[in-house]
């Protein structure tokens, strides 16, 4: 698995279209004030190429990253894969406005041995997809519920990590 030096190396993963109204979730949540907060962690957007991810989060200790889906499901509903142990489910990832993107990627990845230490993809089923700025209300509510997570899921692993315990 990777020794704990490895796995303090975390790293935030935005993929989407900021224009693209509720496609630029992933880009907002790494953007977001909360999560700057936070001490030696690396950040990166990306538009979703499968060989931008691939070299993103190559010798990446634990990698999150947030993207849209559009499944049809209740736009906002929130999904959280452990990629280490799960598969990222085809009908939520599998069409992407990204081309060969996320879920590609880390099926490759993982046939060539080339995934992070740890992958923890959050999806959020969107609503809008046209153009313009701007995430629909219950995507934007969304976001809030996945970086509180993310913040508790980066201070558990950084347990006894003075730099933590101003976010509980």
């Amino acid at each position: 698995m990777g020794n704990r030096k490895d796995q303090l190396n975390i790293h935030l993963i935005g993929v989407g279209n900021e224009f693209r109204q509720d496609d630029g979730v992933g880009i907002f949540i790494v953007r977001h004030p909360s999560l700057k907060q936070l001490e030696d962690i690396q950040v990166s957007e990306t538009g979703g190429e499968a060989a931008d991810l691939m070299d993103i989060w190559k010798g990446a200790g634990n990698v999150f990253l947030f993207d849209a889906v559009s499944s049809g499901n209740t736009p906002g509903t929130i999904y959280r894969f452990d990629i280490r142990h799960q598969r990222l489910s085809q009908d939520l990832f599998g069409v992407s406005s990204h081309g060969i993107g996320v879920a590609e990627a880390i099926e490759l990845s993982r046939a060539l041995n080339r995934l992070p230490v740890e992958l923890i993809v959050f999806g959020i089923e969107g609503k809008n997809f046209g153009t313009g700025p701007g995430l629909s209300l219950a995507v934007e509510q969304a976001t809030f519920t996945v970086i509180r997570r993310v913040v508790k899921e980066i201070c558990k692993l950084r347990k006894g990590d003075l730099r933590c315990t101003k976010f509980g």
